[in-house]
């Protein structure tokens, strides 16, 4: 297991996840897609640098990182780390998280 996998799981379970996500899939299923996420950018990359480019990422089993590339990049370097692709999770998730309807004051907005 990636040393960032848990690190992802954590971080969706604190931040929570709607209930349609998480009776799809429950965190055993998100934990799982990383770490097949993780063999599979290891098996894309092909000079072991630890980082994937946009060829490597299509010609290896990642369509998710061949199709999200550019977003994934945010540093604009043409390559993508574990780290990348794990924090482009990660603001996908929180992205998915509905809007607060009750204030910090415990009233609704």
């Amino acid at each position: 297991m990636s040393r960032w996998s848990p690190l992802i799981v954590a971080l969706v379970m604190a931040v929570g996840l709607p209930t349609s996500v998480v009776a799809q899939s429950g965190f055993g299923g998100i934990s799982r897609s990383v770490q097949a996420l993780d063999k599979n950018f290891g098996i894309s990359d092909k000079n072991h640098d630890g980082k994937l480019s946009r060829e490597e990422a299509q010609a290896g089993p990642v369509p998710f990182i061949a199709k999200n590339f550019d977003a994934i990049d945010t540093n604009h370097t043409g390559l993508v780390s574990k780290e990348d692709v794990h924090n482009y999770i990660a603001r996908m998730l929180m992205r998915s998280q509905p809007a607060s309807t009750v204030s910090s004051a415990g009233k609704p907005i």
